[in-house]
């Protein structure tokens, strides 16, 4: 008898866990993955799933799955958690794998919770069973496991993406937990507001088992009356906190990617989500200043040089007044920065530039341009043929600054839109 049986037996188990969908026709969402004909489905079908990764954000169904297959597979089902599980107890997971494959010719299947959590050492250990055949590993995951997990396990393994629940997918796991007399509410008669279930499914933001949990707490908190168990909306707030944004390693950095390219892009709307998404998480308010100060030149530029003015003051506002008061500074440079005219004009400028720096070999500095402030610099001729700018109408004079070989060299394009139109001129003039 697999774990997933005996938790079958718990009558204390919580109503998300009571309501896990039993077989592939039971099983909400994912529809890329194990809908009709996919290759996820047919491999369970056919009991011939190989080393997976299940990754996706919380709730949406990865371990529900894995108990799916437990009930469908002739295979042996074994759960571990890389918070508690170490290389003794994956060992005797592979011992008595190798012994019931060799007895029985029954494979075994492993289903690891929070995988991204095992070191390489744990890893290791399990390499060869995995290679071999002894173990069909699952490894089940919020984190990016390109990033979070060893390569060596990656390898070895299908990675499958699992996305949040879609709205209509939560309202009905909602609808069966409240009718359902063997495993959910229905004996309670429990009757909920339409309101009270849609506020579940938009607190929940696709994560299922955060709504059964709400819908289980109300039941059990709010008193029977002469109909049974009503739950209202002002109920169904009670019982569910905000969401919480998670925000781990790589969905910090997809926001903030986000966040750049709506920069970049000109949506100010957008920008200022992804920034208040950031901010509402926890993320330090410096780290998106410092991305706007870095915008203000790459995408703005000279095109509107009041960009930069704008991102370094809100910079200043946040170290003088902290927040909450910071925030409309650091909006109103948000914003400034998604309405001004763009150029990359300043950011090729610097690549190009250093490009040359980093190769060398970029010849002598001109004589004309060497430095003369020191006793007997003229004796080396340093300075000769220099033509002193403020000496000439408009304060400029035509003249070579560049080293031998790229006096034609150009760096700078001015751009078309804002105040690089009338650079653009100016250049083009001299």
């Amino acid at each position: 008898m697999s774990l997933f049986d005996l938790m079958e037996h718990k009558e204390t188990r919580p109503l998300a866990d009571r309501m896990r969908p039993r077989s592939l026709d039971e099983f909400l969402g994912q529809e890329h993955l194990v809908g009709k004909g996919r290759l996820l489905r047919r491999a369970i079908e056919a009991d011939q799933l190989t080393s997976s990764i299940f990754y996706g954000p919380p709730g949406c169904g990865k371990t529900t799955l894995a108990f799916v297959i437990s009930n469908t597979t002739k295979g042996y089902f074994e759960r571990l958690n890389a918070v508690t599980s170490g290389v003794s107890e994956v060992r005797e997971v592979i011992k008595s794998a190798r012994e019931r494959k060799k007895m029985y010719g029954q494979h075994t299947y492993l289903l690891l919770d929070e995988c991204h959590r095992w070191s390489k050492a744990q890893s290791d250990s399990i390499l060869p069973a995995i290679e071999e055949g002894t173990i069909r590993f699952i490894g089940s995951t919020t984190e990016n496991p390109m990033i979070a997990m060893t390569p060596a396990i990656v390898s070895r393994c299908r990675v499958f993406q699992f996305y949040r629940l879609k709205d209509e997918d939560v309202l009905r796991a909602l609808r069966e937990a409240i009718t359902d007399c063997e495993r959910g509410l229905g004996k309670m008669n429990v009757t909920a507001d339409e309101e009270a279930l849609t506020h579940w499914v938009q607190v929940a933001g696709g994560d299922v088992r955060t709504a059964l949990n709400a819908l289980e707490l109300a039941a059990l908190t709010t008193p029977t009356g002469k109909d049974g168990i009503h739950i209202t909306r002002q109920i169904a707030e009670d019982s569910i906190q905000k969401p919480m944004i998670r925000v781990d390693e790589t969905l910090y950095y997809d926001m903030l990617s986000a966040f750049c390219k709506s920069l970049r892009g000109s949506d100010p709307d957008a920008a200022m989500l992804w920034a208040s998404r950031l901010l509402y998480a926890g993320c330090d308010p410096r780290l998106i200043l410092r991305r706007l100060i870095a915008h203000a030149s790459e995408d703005v530029g000279l095109a509107d040089p009041q960009a930069l003015v704008q991102a370094v003051s809100a910079m200043q506002a946040l170290e003088f007044v902290g927040l909450p008061e910071a925030r409309l500074a650091i909006s109103q440079a948000i914003i400034y920065i998604c309405m001004a005219p763009k150029s990359n004009s300043v950011v090729e400028a610097m690549t190009a530039s250093m490009q040359d720096a980093e190769r060398g070999q970029l010849g002598e500095v001109p004589v004309s341009l060497r430095d003369t402030h020191y006793q007997g610099a003229s004796r080396l001729g340093n300075g000769e043929g220099y033509l002193y700018p403020h000496d000439f109408p408009g304060h400029w004079v035509r003249q070579n600054y560049m080293p031998d070989g790229f006096e034609n060299t150009r760096y700078y394009t001015p751009g078309e839109l804002g105040f690089e139109k009338d650079l653009r001129v100016k250049k083009d003039e001299k």
